[in-house]
């Protein structure tokens, strides 16, 4: 393979997918991972569009064997991987006194074991090449502990909390060769917040916000591109807010 390959995680739709085609739009092969099989195929669908070469793949992010044997089979196919971005996660709504301890378990192993899966599997090859972009999908709720946006709660929280922990951490250990940030999106317009929180409350959410309109998953990944293919860096360790001022976190 003679250009860039970058794996995103959850990318059958929102804001995985729009990663996946700004990375694709820049020339980069892609692979795709979710679990949302016909949505997945239609992702790909779209990426071949765009003149790349495209893998597919159905797996649960936090399943740890997987994320090892699909590394393995990207090398086999394609002999490198330059690029991750971790954007796979779950929603949580369920407080303290509501939720079980599989409900809990769930949160924290799709929003944030899955991210040291994929790394962990990545990474060696990374460092033969002496060049690689990680990119974690935190949350705006990783610092704010959720706002009355927010379609989850605690266990979403401090999943994505956890993300900017291990950015910081795996910064340092990683480099100086691989680069490694995280990204912290605001209210933004997805499958999911679409239906259970803008379509009733958008005006009422956007007089908090600073740019007066909820983002979407364009702006998003217009950043994680920057982040994975721009060159040179000198950004790692990072945990970048795109919510367009929203000041009542």
């Amino acid at each position: 393979m003679d250009r860039r390959v970058s794996i995103v995680t959850g990318s059958a739709r929102g804001i995985g997918k729009a990663c996946a085609l700004k990375l694709a739009s820049a020339g980069s092969a892609i692979v795709l991972i979710d679990v949302l099989e016909e949505a997945l195929e239609n992702t790909k669908a779209e990426v071949e569009a765009l003149g790349v070469p495209c893998l597919s793949f159905v797996s649960d992010v936090s399943n740890h064997t997987h994320a090892k044997q699909i590394t393995a089979e990207i090398i086999s196919s394609w002999g490198r991987i330059d690029v991750l971005v971790n954007n796979a996660g779950r929603a949580m709504p369920k407080g303290i006194l509501e939720i079980t301890e599989e409900e809990w378990t769930s949160t924290i192993d799709v929003n944030l074991k899955s991210c040291f899966n994929w790394i962990q599997a990545v990474a060696p090859h990374m460092i033969e090449a002496k060049w690689g972009r990680i990119v974690s999908m935190s949350s705006l709720n990783a610092h704010s502990g959720g706002v009355t946006a927010a379609v989850s709660r605690f266990s979403y929280a401090a999943a994505k909390a956890g993300i900017i922990g291990l950015t910081r951490a795996l910064a340092k250990e990683l480099g100086p060769d691989i680069l490694i940030n995280a990204v912290c999106p605001g209210l933004i317009k997805t499958e999911i917040t679409k239906n259970a929180v803008i379509l009733s409350r958008e005006p009422e959410l956007i007089k908090g916000i600073a740019l007066k309109r909820v983002g979407t998953t364009q702006d998003v990944a217009e950043l994680v591109y920057f982040l994975a293919l721009t060159e040179p860096s000198f950004i790692t360790g990072q945990d970048i807010t795109v919510d367009g001022f929203q000041w009542n976190r």
